[in-house]
């Protein structure tokens, strides 16, 4: 037998090996993609819960995402020296405490806390998944393996969060932080035995993680994240009334709904992934565009069942097109720096998270209804293409990132 012969066995034993590696990262993105988007749908339960109105309840969500904000620099910096791997296995099992913790929370203010706690290894989580990813494949292929990562918040949407909406209606809505507890603490299993180890940079440590933020590509991709993705969550924060009051769906259907969402995530997250191998800068602008255009539309058929649920789809598409894009080019503006540049992504989006949620709940508690939120989202999204043409501009006139 040939060598070659004998060497493509091995390549494809180390084929599969990288899948499942990735597999066990997108793992984690399933479960944080459920305690994420799960209590959107059972919004309103959690508020008759607690005894809150429903924007009180939102604040669930921009405590959530406070804590990915806070978390994703700060854990991304502590563990800046340690083996990805490591760093990982670390966050998730902190990830699985605080969802467990939240079970337990006997008021709103408790709630508030354990949201927040759960929030902190969020960011961190997915950066270095995603650097981690993007290494153990070929330098074309980088953006499709952080997508897969991102893959795993996606399938959330279409399995975990659809499951968990509808055990939290019919059992109870605090079902629905085990349920997480105990995804999370199968991925720990999953990481520990199939992602494999590698040492960790020997110049690694916060001083050079802090070089990213000199650079002005990094900031103004954060910028796009945070005010952009912003009007897509002034929406999807509060899809559950919405689809109830203004569409006149049954609370029955919602977990259909998200589950319709969660499907455009799924296909959204393919396309983005292959077009920002592409052009990583082309990508936004397009997606950016596509949000802008995909808000109105649900802002002005929002009151239609039949236009509205193909719009929810729609919006699932073209808000999960851009993760990994932006993901991507976080890692090129600063490519001695990935780690903290790509956990700063999930600051951005989950400022946005904040953000949008607060907007989306203020148009709401002036009497302007469930879908004036879109209208509000249209314009940060707009916003977002904006200082992504400046980013595009500074970039084609400097020539700052090759």
């Amino acid at each position: 037998m040939n060598s070659a012969a004998l060497a493509a066995p091995r390549t494809q034993t180390d084929n599969r090996r990288t899948v499942w590696a990735i597999v066990a990262l997108a793992m984690g993105g399933f479960a944080i993609g459920t305690t994420e988007f799960a209590i959107m749908g059972l919004l309103q339960n959690v508020a008759q819960g607690l005894d809150i109105s429903i924007p009180e309840s939102g604040h669930l969500i921009s405590a959530y995402a406070l804590g990915v904000v806070v978390g994703a620099p700060l854990l991304a910096g502590l563990g800046a020296r340690l083996p990805h791997k490591h760093l990982v296995l670390g966050l998730m099992v902190l990830f699985t405490l605080g969802n467990l913790s939240s079970v337990l929370a006997p008021d709103y203010a408790t709630m508030l806390v354990t949201r927040f706690i759960s929030g902190l290894p969020h960011g961190a989580y997915f950066g270095v998944a995603a650097v981690l990813a993007a290494s153990l494949v070929s330098p074309g292929r980088r953006a499709q393996a952080v997508a897969m990562v991102m893959l795993g918040l996606s399938v959330a949407n279409v399995v975990g969060v659809p499951l968990v909406t509808w055990l939290g209606q019919q059992y109870g809505w605090r079902l629905m932080f085990v349920a997480v507890g105990i995804v999370g603490a199968v991925t720990v299993l999953m990481i520990q035995r199939l992602v494999p180890f590698s040492p960790a940079h020997e110049e690694a440590g916060i001083r050079r993680e802090l070089r990213a933020l000199k650079r002005i590509h990094v900031w103004l991709a954060l910028l796009i994240g945070v005010v952009g993705f912003g009007g897509f969550f002034a929406v999807y924060s509060y899809i559950s009334p919405t689809m109830t009051e203004v569409t006149g769906l049954a609370p029955a259907a919602l977990p259909l709904i998200v589950g319709l969402y969660g499907l455009g995530m799924v296909v959204g997250t393919f396309i983005g992934g292959r077009l920002a191998d592409r052009s990583v800068m082309g990508t936004i602008y397009q997606v950016m565009t596509a949000i802008v255009v995909v808000l109105v539309l649900f802002w002005a058929a929002s009151s239609v069942a039949m236009l509205a649920v193909p719009l929810v789809f729609l919006l699932g598409v073209a808000g999960s097109s851009l993760i990994p894009a932006l993901q991507t080019r976080l890692m090129d503006a600063s490519p001695d720096a990935q780690t903290l540049a790509a956990s700063l992504n999930h600051s951005a989006l989950n400022l946005a998270n904040a953000l949008g949620a607060f907007l989306g709940g203020l148009v709401i508690s002036w009497g302007w209804g469930f879908a004036a939120p879109a209208l509000v989202g249209a314009g940060l999204a707009a916003l977002g293409l904006a200082i992504a043409a400046v980013s595009g501009a500074i970039e084609k006139r400097h020539s700052v990132i090759r």
